[in-house]
């Protein structure tokens, strides 16, 4: 889809509802909205609705690091007390390594 193309409300709706998405557990999304919308955001001539679509960059972009904090911190979590976590551990693993760590 080429942004050019759009007019300014259009864009806003489609940042605004790509923000809405993140919240049903589509952290992606937010991602993609604030690659996507970061030029319309922040490097375009200024035009009324570029404050607002500015703002939901911003959060996706927040949205976005949280996300990955907290995906991060559960792999590391996970990986480094898998063996002690004995059997709770196997049945939440989609791999059972086999041995001993």
């Amino acid at each position: 889809m080429d942004l050019t193309k759009m007019a300014n409300d259009r864009k806003l709706y489609l940042c605004r509802r790509y923000f809405q998405a993140g919240f049903a557990l589509l952290p992606f999304l937010w991602a993609v909205n604030s690659i996507w919308f970061f030029n319309e955001g922040f490097r375009k001539p200024e035009y009324e609705e570029q404050k607002q679509i500015r703002r939901y960059v911003i959060y996706s972009g927040i949205g976005t690091l949280i996300w990955a904090v907290l995906l991060l911190s559960w792999v590391i979590t996970f990986q480094v007390n898998r063996a002690s976590w004995g059997e709770f551990a196997d049945n939440i693993s989609f791999i059972i390594p086999v041995g001993m760590p």
